[in-house]
This record gives C-alpha cells, sequence and structure tokens, in this order.
C-alpha cells in the first residue's frame, strides 16, 4: 500500500494496520529463525509498510 493511501485512513485503521503488519513481522522471523521461509524479500517489504505507517502517523500527529 502507497503511503498516499495510507493517508485517507483514520488513525485508527492506520494503528489497525500496524498491529497487523507487526504480527506478520514477528511470523515472518520465527519463520526464518527456524529455516521455514522461502520468500525471504518479504520480510524488507514488511518493514517498510511498518516504516510508511508509522510515518503517516507521525504526520498526523504533527497536526
Amino acid at each position: 500500500m502507497k503511503a498516499s493511501e495510507l493517508r485517507t485512513k483514520s488513525r485508527e485503521e492506520l494503528q489497525a494496520s500496524l498491529e497487523e503488519e507487526l504480527k506478520k513481522q514477528f511470523k515472518m522471523r520465527m519463520n526464518r529463525a527456524t529455516g521455514q521461509m522461502e520468500q525471504t524479500h518479504e520480510l524488507k517489504q514488511v518493514r517498510r509498510q511498518i516504516a510508511r505507517i508509522k510515518t503517516v502517523l507521525n504526520e498526523n500527529a504533527g497536526s
């Protein structure tokens, strides 16, 4: 999801998305540690999505 799409969401929706992405990241980290992860590039994508969401939340907090 692009940052422009995230900016249209409410703060509650962003918080829910952030929680979901953090859970996804945790599961991926556990899979990588046990050697079950095949698509290692997805971890980087999730990390960047978390950063996007946090950036938009911080932009909204400053307003």
